[in-house]
């Protein structure tokens, strides 16, 4: 999650609207106006829906179980709002965003013809079974759920919520819910796709639609989506999202579910540094870190005091919506390549003469012309690379890494017509003794896909923990959140720290821990 929100404070708000109303020409603009949550006091309601009427404001969102709505009314209207008597407090409506390596199966204990993400061994799924997990609920409040999809259930274990604004539950525009459902619970199937961590059908899902194309909702729609969780019966609420402000309501909101019994679970953030992300950032909240396939920690992750624990997060290969992800492939005179996807790519086939680009980050016109160009990492982002490739007469692009592993790329909204993909630094060497050879890059679609972030880790963690509870139905949420923490593989610094918090979450240890020890210690 990157926020992109720039609200000032309503304090500053109001002081603008004062500046704006001292120089108002003769003819009076529109109004400014502002989202807000207000809560009110109880019994207060209709007096504060009448108020907001009177200031010519419009509500936009009452929140599901609280005393509380969002409306957008004239900044100059605030001040009063927060006099009302039947007002206990008006805030800003904070927004929030989503926050994006592999074995085949060697039938134990999965089925063959299955892909398994790295991520299932590395938090010890594979080491504990699932057969209890149908006493527990997981709530995912996302993007939705691609309920067609091959490697998903679809049966009454997966319910979900409509909403105005976004729609049915089990619609997903932007791939991202779909994703995270696939790590908690992609079906143990033979001959397809990938697994979860708990993949035989058994875990209850229900899923809240917060997020439509827009790719971001509010913090009072996360509110309502939370308290749905828990009118639904959750146990576990997986959040793969966040922003860069708290909001007191939806504080109020978790800190109630929580001592009720709910264990809720957050992404800590993408944007690599220690900026605390709501709703993970609140002490009712556990906050996820990620890690990739070598334990080490992303360097996109947030660190700060309140990251709790960490899961797997980079180049996590999961469900999307049929037909959405990228499968790519790659070869030079015959040698077979496992390259990265690169987000945006077209779907084509291109063979061509391999040739070193260097880096990418001018043009050489018609120096290209019908061969494949292989550029190295760095200076320029993945779309200037490919756009200058295919301006230089490229037919299809490989981009490799300048540090060690492998990477996947996006070309954002930058429209390409050559395939391109991803490569390790390894194979980047490997091929730059090819030169010259023919390559051929090949993009087509996929129901899976790669994706990198906190949200890709935030799953796992969620996934786990309502697995050791499904066999442990005597620990309470705080009890579970401390064995998990007490269990989780210390990474780093000994002890807590800000990138890892306690470590990296471990299944079988945190069952094992709770069977010798009990849930209390």
């Amino acid at each position: 999650m990157k926020s992109l929100i720039q609200a000032s404070t309503l304090t500053t708000l109001m002081s603008v609207a004062g500046v704006l109303a001292m120089s108002a020409p003769a003819i009076a603009a529109p109004a400014e106006t502002v989202r807000v949550i207000v809560s009110m006091k109880a019994g207060g309601k209709a007096s504060v829906k009448q108020a907001v009427a009177a200031a010519k404001g419009q509500i936009k969102h009452e929140i599901f179980g609280m005393d509380a709505m969002a409306i957008e009314v004239p900044v100059q209207a605030l001040k009063g709002l927060e006099n009302n008597p039947h007002v206990e407090y008006v805030e800003e409506d904070t927004k929030r965003y989503p926050f994006a390596a592999t074995s085949p199966s060697t039938g134990t204990p999965y089925a063959l013809g299955q892909q398994v993400p790295y991520g299932i061994k590395q938090v010890q799924a594979d080491l504990l079974s699932d057969d209890l997990a149908g006493n527990r609920k997981i709530c995912i409040i996302d993007s939705g759920y691609d309920r067609a999809h091959e490697d998903l259930d679809s049966s009454v274990n997966v319910t979900g919520e409509y909403d105005s604004g976004t729609g049915w539950w089990y619609t997903d525009e932007n791939h991202h819910g779909t994703h995270v459902a696939g790590t908690i619970a992609a079906v143990n199937n033979a001959g397809t796709g990938v697994v979860g961590v708990n993949p035989n059908k058994k875990i209850k899902l229900h899923i809240v639609k917060v997020f439509g194309a827009a790719g971001w909702a509010y913090s009072s729609s996360l509110t309502t989506a939370a308290n749905k969780c828990k009118a639904a019966g959750a146990n576990v609420i997986s959040m793969s999202l966040g922003g860069g402000r708290a909001n007191k309501t939806e504080q109020r909101a978790f800190d109630s579910l929580y001592s009720g019994g709910i264990l809720s679970i957050a992404a800590a953030g993408n944007d690599g540094n220690t900026t605390m992300s709501y709703p993970a950032s609140y002490s009712s909240v556990m906050s996820v870190a990620a890690v990739d396939e070598n334990k080490a920690w992303a360097t996109f992750s947030q660190y700060n005091s309140q990251v709790e624990i960490a899961g797997p997060g980079v180049a996590v290969l999961s469900t999307v919506p049929m037909g959405s992800g990228k499968a790519s492939s790659l070869s030079v005179a015959g040698v077979a390549y496992t390259p990265g996807d690169m987000e945006g790519s077209p779907n084509a086939s291109r063979s061509g003469a391999l040739a070193n680009f260097g880096l990418g980050d001018t043009v050489q016109a018609g120096a290209m012309t019908g061969k494949v160009c292989l550029i190295q990492r760095g200076t320029v982002d993945f779309a200037t690379k490919v756009s200058n490739c295919q301006a230089s007469g490229g037919v299809g692009a490989i981009v490799y890494n300048n540090t060690a592993g492998a990477f996947g790329g996006t070309l954002g909204t930058t429209v390409t017509t050559i395939p391109s993909v991803t490569a390790t630094d390894t194979d980047g060497a490997a091929m730059l003794t090819q030169l010259g050879q023919t390559a051929t890059v090949t993009v087509g679609p996929s129901n899976y896909a790669y994706f990198d972030g906190t949200s890709m880790a935030t799953p796992h963690v969620s996934a786990v923990a309502a697995l050791v509870w499904s066999r442990n139905l005597n620990c309470t949420a705080a009890q579970l959140r401390n064995s998990l923490n007490k269990s989780a593989l210390d990474l780093g610094p000994v002890g807590r720290d800000t990138k890892f918090g306690f470590g990296l979450v471990q299944a079988k240890a945190a069952d094992d821990r709770i069977k010798a020890l009990g849930c209390g210690n």
